[in-house]
């Protein structure tokens, strides 16, 4: 079952924790525990064979015995089954904090916590974030196993992060309370939407609706070099009363408050499986005039209080096991042409997916870090009146 995570990036909104939260102190992490058995170091370990090896590698993580983790709710692209295999593959406890939270949250709990052991271990982010976080060295150096499976322009080189799981922006719909669901992004200027049309969060901080504002720029004339369009877009929603400030989640489709929901095919896949029992009849639509395709990224936290574990869960997400988890949560693996070529992947999970037609093309780094700038100066002033 799958849920909004607003990730405000992959990110979306709706903050659990406040910012004094965040800077609370903590204790210091063991130092001395941050050696393996083998007297390898854990903390700047590039690679499993950094570490004399799996073997190695789990006995590390099972005494530290803890992971720390942040804005990874439950049930999004089935992160509930991932956490719940790792604990009952491994018995390490993974601890979730503000999981409803953002990218930038995350980023901001690796920078307000360094040198506590409260520090998150392993973060999920939006591209745009990871390459961000990166280029401030909050990153560690880490290559799992099948680091050479992930496509070149699906990972840093250096290991610091790469992508994961992920899909295609979407319109979730619900059917019983709007009279005929749109379908491209151009549908959504009509009058009969008005007040209706939500995103799941702040472009400026969530993978998701940065995501929803690339497609629709990509829908209006736009291109990987230019999202300004998608920014005319959605002022042109809120001019005509179409756009609906309220940020997207489970509770809001549930009741109402957002019966049109831009956001990842998979969330919203999960939300009419989620939903048909109580009776919503959620519809999804890939907008063929605004085709976006994004993964989120894994990284770990230079300064991971529990290094062992933070790798050994990245080994776990890029397994054949983690990587058909994520194919069960409706969202699309990075290793998923790989595990079809090795008849590995779970054909009935892939059978599931939203139907979308063409191959899936990305931005480069410099694109993304270029839109997230344009993003960041110019949302607010977009959507303002």
């Amino acid at each position: 079952m799958i849920t909004a995570h607003t990730r405000t990036v992959a990110l979306a909104a709706g903050l659990v924790l406040s910012t004094l939260a965040l800077t609370a102190c903590g204790a210091a992490p063991d130092k001395a525990a941050a050696t393996a058995g083998n007297g390898k170091n854990l903390a700047t370990a590039a690679s499993v064979a950094d570490l004399g090896g799996m073997d190695a590698l789990i006995a590390a993580a099972k005494k530290e015995g803890t992971l720390n983790a942040i804005a990874i709710p439950r049930d999004w692209a089935n992160y509930g089954a991932l956490i719940d295999g790792f604990t009952k593959k491994y018995g390490i406890q993974v601890k979730v904090e503000n999981p409803d939270g953002s990218s930038q949250d995350e980023i901001n709990a690796v920078k307000s916590r360094k040198g506590q052991d409260r520090a998150p271990d392993v973060l999920d982010l939006g591209a745009a974030f990871a390459q961000s976080a990166a280029a401030e060295n909050l990153l560690a150096p880490y290559k799992v196993a099948a680091f050479d499976k992930i496509p070149e322009a699906q990972r840093d080189p250096q290991g610091r992060w790469a992508n994961d799981y992920g899909g295609y922006v979407s319109i979730g719909c619900d059917a019983k309370r709007v009279a005929v669901c749109p379908q491209t992004f151009a549908d959504l200027l009509k009058p009969e939407y008005k007040g209706q049309v939500a995103l799941n969060g702040n472009p400026t901080k969530s993978g998701s609706a940065y995501a929803g504002v690339f497609a629709a720029s990509l829908a209006s004339g736009g291109s990987f070099d230019d999202i300004q369009p998608g920014l005319d877009f959605f002022g042109k929603l809120k001019k005509n009363g179409n756009y609906n400030p309220v940020e997207s989640t489970p509770a809001t489709v549930e009741k109402g408050e957002t019966p049109i929901s831009i956001d990842w095919d998979y969330l919203n896949a999960g939300y009419a499986e989620q939903f048909k029992p109580k009776g919503i009849d959620w519809k999804v639509a890939v907008p063929a005039d605004g085709q976006f395709a994004q993964y989120y990224s894994q990284a770990i936290n230079k300064d991971a209080p529990h290094p062992a574990a933070a790798r050994l869960w990245q080994e776990y997400l890029y397994s054949a096991e983690g990587q058909n988890l994520w194919l069960k949560g409706h969202a699309r693996p990075v290793l998923m042409p790989v595990m079809e070529a090795d008849a590995t992947l779970d054909k009935a999970a892939a059978a599931a997916l939203p139907p979308v037609t063409g191959t899936p093309k990305f931005p480069s780094q410099e694109q993304t870090a270029k839109a997230k700038e344009i993003l960041a100066g110019g949302w607010a002033k977009a959507i303002a009146g």
